[in-house]
């Protein structure tokens, strides 16, 4: 299985982006999928993650009401609609697809996720 994230860029304070996350390979209906971010000297973050069927949804304090997660299953792709940018949203943001994921963010233990994407750069300029 393999994770490709696409739709970075560098967007002024206030912008909008929508990132991209297409699954070749066998994910099923047993794995989440999140987004996490790491920005320069910090810890990989927790952003935003979604149940395979959607129905399930959870977001970081610090993202709620500007963040949007979505998945076309159909296009093996989640989404992450990303408005009211901020330059600390800038960061490498990643997806990670995991059986246990949301569980794992729960627990604030996500290191161990089992498939992760390279990444994409997102920079908002204020």
């Amino acid at each position: 299985v393999q994770l490709e994230e696409s739709g970075g860029g560098s967007v002024q304070a206030g912008g909008s982006l929508r990132l991209s996350c297409v699954a070749s390979g066998a994910i099923d209906s047993t794995y989440a999928t999140g987004w996490f971010r790491q920005a320069p000297g910090k810890e990989r973050e927790f952003v935003a993650a979604i149940s395979w069927k959607g129905g399930t949804t959870m977001y970081a304090n610090s993202v709620k009401g500007r963040f949007s997660i979505s998945r076309e299953n159909a296009k093996n792709t989640v989404y992450l609609n990303m408005s009211g940018l901020k330059p600390e949203d800038t960061a490498v943001y990643y997806c990670a697809a995991d059986q246990l994921l949301l569980g794992a963010i729960s627990g604030g233990t996500y290191g161990d996720l089992e498939y992760w994407g390279q990444g994409t750069q997102v920079t908002v300029s204020s």
